[in-house]
């Protein structure tokens, strides 16, 4: 079986391009991480304060170790949904930040390790 010849004065295109967005996305991502990373040095300090005054009560912590999931997690996927480059990065940036927070902390630093929350722990 053999394909019907082209129309006449069909003449075929270039072929595609890759769009060269690899790179921004990843640059973009190392930033979204290193920012997720700053935000939580900072925030993290001010939690530490609140849950020193608070010493029974583990509340602060779990409220920030939630709330730090929902910004890695929420905020990012939803930039990693718009169709803008930058945003792809930066929202996969922050899940990658969370990650690797967690893992080089033991969980510390974004709230997950047990140890945080004393006898209530498994």
């Amino acid at each position: 079986m053999t394909m019907p010849p082209p129309p006449p004065g069909w003449q075929p295109g270039p072929p595609p391009r890759p769009s060269g967005d690899g790179a921004l996305l990843a640059g973009m991502a190392a930033t979204g991480a290193a920012l997720f990373i700053a935000v939580n040095a900072v925030v993290g300090f001010f939690v530490l304060l609140g849950a020193v005054d608070s010493s029974t009560d583990n509340t602060v912590v779990a409220i920030a170790a939630v709330g730090s999931a929902l910004v890695a997690f929420g905020g990012g996927t939803l930039l990693i949904l718009t169709k803008n480059t930058i945003a792809k990065g930066m929202g996969m940036g922050l899940m990658i930040g969370w990650a690797l927070v967690t893992v080089c902390t033991v969980g510390f630093c974004t709230g997950v390790n047990p140890s945080l929350y004393g006898s209530a722990a498994l």
